[in-house]
C-alpha cells in the first residue's frame, strides 16, 4: 500500500513538473525569439551604432533579470506563485504584441519595458514551484533543475530557429509577432495542466483571490514599465541603476546573513560566493547577444551550402547544445547521487569556468585561420559547445543552489536576488562587448577581426582566472556546505 501511495505521489509530482516545464518552455520561446533580434534590430532598423545597441540591450537585459526580485516577493507574499506565473505570462504576451507593431522610438522602449515587467512577474515563480515539488531531496533537485533548464533551451531552440527566418522573409515586426504567438500558446497549454499544481504554491495561492491586490500589482507594473522605458533611453541613468542594484544586492545578503543563525548563515554565505561567480559567468553569457552576434555579422562566412545564415541565428547553437547535453548531465548527477561521489555545486562551478575558457579561446584562435577576414562557421559550433557546457554547469545549477541552501520562506525572494545578480552581469557584459565596438564607417573584415580576437582571447584568460579562484575556494565552500547540512539535520 505504501509503495502504491509512493507511486501516486511520484506520478502527481511528474505531472506537476510537466506543467511547469511547458510554461517555462513557451515563455522562453517568446523571450529568446525577441532577444535574438534586438541588437541587430537596433542597428539596422533604428540606426544605433554598436556601442548604443550593445548598451541598450545590456540595460534592458539588466532590467529583465532585476525585476524578478520583486516578482518573487509578489509570488511569495501578495498573489501567490501560481497566480503570479499566469499574470506574468499574460503581461509578456501583451509586450510582444506591442513589439510587433511599428512605431516611434518611445513606443519601442515602452514595449521593452512591458516585456521586462512581464518577465519580472513570471520568472522567479515557476522556479520556486519546481523547488517545492522536490522539497527535501537534494539529488533530485539538481536533476530536476537541470531538466527544467532544458525547457528553457527547447523553447529558445525553436524560436531562435524560426524568428530569424521570419525576419529575413517578412520583416522585423513579423519576427516579434512570432514571440507573441508563443506566449498565447503557452497560456493555453498551462491552463490545461494547471490542475496538477493545485497542491503546491505559496500561502496566497491557497486563499481567495484578492482583486484589489491584483489591481495594485497591475497599476504598479504600468508605472514600472514607463520607468524602464525612460531608463533605456538614457545609458547614463542605466549605468547608475546598475550600480544601485549592486549595492541593494550586497545589502540584501549582508542583512540576511547578520539576521540568520549560525546554520542559516552558512547557507547564505555559500549562496553569496556562488552568486559572485554567477555574475562573472553571465558577463560571458551576454556576449552571445552582443559581440558574438556582431562577430558573426562581420567576420564569419555565413554561406553554408548555399544557405546564407542570418548572423543572429548562430545563437541557436546554444540551446541545441544544451538540449543535447542536459539529459546526460541529469543522468550523471543522479548516478553520483546514488553513490557517495556526488560533486558539490562549487566543484561544478569550477569545471564550468574551465569550459568557458576553452570556448572563448576557440573563438579567438579562429582568427589564425581566416581568409580575407572571414572564419568558418564551424569555429562557432565548437566555441558554443564548450560555452554551453559551462552554462549548464553554472547557470543551470544557480537556481538549484538557492533551492538547496535557502529555507523555504526566503526561497522565492532569494531566487529573485539570483536574477538581480544576473541582471547586473548582463549590463556589465554589454560594457565588455564594447571593447570590440567597431568605429563608424569601418567595414573591412580584415580590420574588424583583430578587435574581436583580442576580446575573445582576453575573456578566455579571465575564465582561466575564474577557474583558478573557484578551485582555491573549494575547501572553504565545502566547509560552509557541511555546516549547513549539519544545521538542516538538527
Amino acid at each position: 500500500m505504501n509503495a502504491e501511495l509512493s507511486a501516486d505521489e511520484n506520478g502527481k509530482r511528474l505531472k506537476g513538473f510537466i506543467a511547469l516545464f511547458f510554461i517555462e518552455m513557451w515563455e522562453r520561446f517568446g523571450y529568446y525569439g525577441m532577444a535574438i533580434l534586438v541588437v541587430l534590430f537596433l542597428k539596422d532598423y533604428m540606426g544605433f551604432d554598436d556601442s548604443r545597441a550593445n548598451l541598450t540591450w545590456g540595460a534592458f537585459a539588466a532590467m529583465v533579470y532585476a525585476v524578478p526580485t520583486i516578482g518573487g516577493w509578489i509570488g511569495d507574499r501578495v498573489l501567490g506563485a501560481r497566480r503570479t506565473t499566469v499574470l506574468g505570462a499574460m503581461v509578456l504576451a501583451v509586450g510582444y504584441i506591442m513589439l510587433a507593431i511599428p512605431g516611434p522610438a518611445w513606443f519601442l522602449f515602452f514595449s521593452l519595458g512591458v516585456v521586462a515587467i512581464g518577465n519580472g512577474l513570471f520568472k522567479a515563480n515557476p522556479n520556486n514551484l519546481v523547488s517545492k515539488l522536490y522539497e527535501g531531496q537534494p539529488a533530485k533537485v539538481d536533476s530536476a533543475f537541470t531538466m527544467y533548464y532544458m525547457a528553457v533551451n527547447v523553447g529558445a531552440m525553436i524560436s531562435q530557429f524560426a524568428t530569424p527566418i521570419v525576419r529575413v522573409n517578412y520583416g522585423w515586426h513579423a519576427g516579434f509577432a512570432v514571440c507573441a504567438v508563443g506566449l498565447v500558446l503557452g497560456l493555453l497549454n498551462f491552463s490545461m495542466l494547471y490542475k496538477n499544481l493545485k497542491h503546491i504554491g505559496s500561502a496566497p495561492d491557497f486563499e481567495p483571490i484578492r482583486w484589489g491586490r491584483v489591481a495594485l500589482v497591475l497599476l504598479g507594473s504600468l508605472g514600472a514599465a514607463i520607468l524602464i522605458a525612460l531608463i533605456l533611453q538614457n545609458t547614463t541613468v542605466a549605468k547608475a541603476i546598475v550600480w544601485l542594484a549592486t549595492a541593494i544586492l550586497l545589502g540584501i545578503f549582508a542583512y540576511l546573513i547578520k539576521k540568520s543563525g549560525k546554520g542559516g548563515r552558512s547557507g547564505l554565505i555559500t549562496v553569496l560566493m556562488l552568486t559572485a561567480q554567477g555574475i562573472l559567468f553571465f558577463i560571458f553569457y551576454q556576449q552571445m547577444s552582443t559581440s558574438l552576434t556582431l562577430f558573426a555579422l562581420r567576420n564569419v562566412d555565413l554561406n553554408v551550402g548555399g544557405y546564407m545564415i542570418p548572423p543572429e541565428q548562430f545563437q541557436l547553437l546554444n540551446p541545441i547544445w544544451i538540449v543535447a547535453l542536459s539529459p546526460l548531465l541529469a543522468w550523471f548527477y543522479n548516478h553520483l547521487g546514488r553513490g557517495k561521489g556526488d560533486l558539490n555545486i562549487a566543484t561544478k562551478f569550477a569545471i564550468g569556468f574551465a569550459m568557458l575558457a576553452v570556448g572563448f579561446f576557440i573563438y579567438g584562435f579562429s582568427s589564425h585561420f581566416a581568409g580575407h577576414g572571414k572564419v568558418s562557421w564551424l569555429w562557432m559550433v565548437g566555441g558554443y559547445l564548450f560555452q554551453s557546457l559551462g552554462e549548464l554547469l553554472i547557470s543551470g545549477l544557480g537556481l538549484a543552489m538557492v533551492a538547496r541552501f535557502i529555507p523555504g520562506h526566503l526561497r522565492g525572494f532569494m531566487m529573485g536576488a539570483w536574477f538581480l545578480a544576473t541582471g547586473i552581469a548582463q549590463y556589465l557584459g554589454s560594457v565588455v562587448a564594447n571593447i570590440a565596438s567597431i568605429p563608424e564607417g569601418v567595414t573591412d573584415p580584415v580590420k574588424t577581426l583583430p578587435l574581436y580576437a583580442d576580446l575573445f582571447n582576453g575573456l578566455g584568460i579571465v575564465a582561466v582566472v575564474g577557474t583558478f579562484i573557484a578551485v582555491i575556494m573549494l575547501p572553504w565552500m565545502k566547509r560552509l556546505q557541511k555546516a549547513h547540512a549539519e544545521f538542516e539535520a538538527m
